[in-house]
């Protein structure tokens, strides 16, 4: 069994651009031993009217690490200087390898700017080992009817497997070290044994709902639950119908250094990430998108 270690509540909310209000779940300065998973962000849920000009976060840079963007409700526009881009709907995935470095956008789809509506998405950001932090860049757009949903036995609910593996079930992404990203929906009064291996970070996130943990704890929408890396099992059983986001990964042992958008493993490596984008070296904006 997983014990659990703490359990905390979101922090105070802020925007990035105008078209992502966000909380800030996790952060790795305050939580390093969530290692590979750096951040999660929880945009939303929120309400936008109809517009004319679409909402959301300009030009850029990262490097050094892996964002994930899974969206719940809503449509979000990517492009970035790699020459990757695509839409992601409601369902959807996104997976940006940043390695080395490039500069991307994010904003609401056209469609969804004027039809306006609901939005909620999550996004994860994933550590690289230091061999691969310098890696080229690199995109994923993984779309919902290609993950995986398991049916729990006795109606219980469905696990999407985006990454790892779920009772033999694999995910799509594809991953530079082990991870395992469950996104699980239970159904009231009814629970699920999760397998998050021994020695692996695990953690997961409530979206909404109440779940009790390993017949101790409650955890309630908007909560993040930290687990022992000793042990395997976490059963969850559901208090209401619920939704967790469930993180699960190897950890990576290496020094951290981080400032802004960057995430490296020493002082130097940032100060070059800074004096790579200030010179130009993580892209060139296409000149039809400055």
């Amino acid at each position: 069994m997983k014990n659990i270690l703490s359990i905390h509540r979101q922090g105070e909310g802020h925007w990035v651009g105008d078209g992502f209000p966000v909380h800030t779940i996790f952060h790795y300065q305050e939580h390093p031993e969530l290692s590979p998973f750096l951040l999660l962000d929880h945009a939303g849920p929120a309400d936008f009217t109809s517009a004319d000009k679409q909402r959301g976060v300009g030009w850029h840079p990262h490097r050094g690490f892996e964002t994930v963007t899974v969206v719940f409700e809503g449509e979000v526009d990517h492009q970035d200087t790699a020459g990757n881009g695509g839409r992601i709907s409601t369902g959807d995935v996104q997976w940006m390898t940043a390695g080395s470095g490039l500069l991307h956008k994010e904003f609401h789809s056209e469609a969804f700017t004027r039809s306006g509506g609901r939005f909620e998405v999550l996004q994860l950001w994933v550590n690289l080992p230091a061999n691969s932090k310098m890696t080229p860049p690199g995109y994923q757009g993984i779309v919902d009817k290609d993950i995986p949903a398991v049916a729990l036995p006795d109606g219980a609910g469905t696990v999407r497997v985006i990454a790892g593996e779920f009772a033999g079930v694999k995910g799509p992404a594809r991953t530079f070290t082990p991870i395992n990203l469950l996104d699980v929906s239970l159904t009231a009064g009814k629970r699920v044994r999760l397998h998050l291996n021994d020695g692996y970070t695990a953690s997961l996130y409530v979206l909404s709902g109440k779940v009790l943990l390993n017949g101790q704890e409650q955890a309630s929408g908007t909560e993040l639950v930290i687990l022992d890396r000793k042990g395997d099992e976490l059963t969850t059983e559901a208090s209401t119908d619920a939704r967790l986001f469930v993180m699960s990964g190897e950890p990576i042992e290496e020094p951290v250094a981080g400032s802004g958008p960057f995430v490296m493993n020493t002082p130097q490596q940032i100060r070059e990430a800074f004096k790579d984008f200030h010179a130009g070296r993580m892209g060139k904006i296409p000149a039809e998108a400055a």
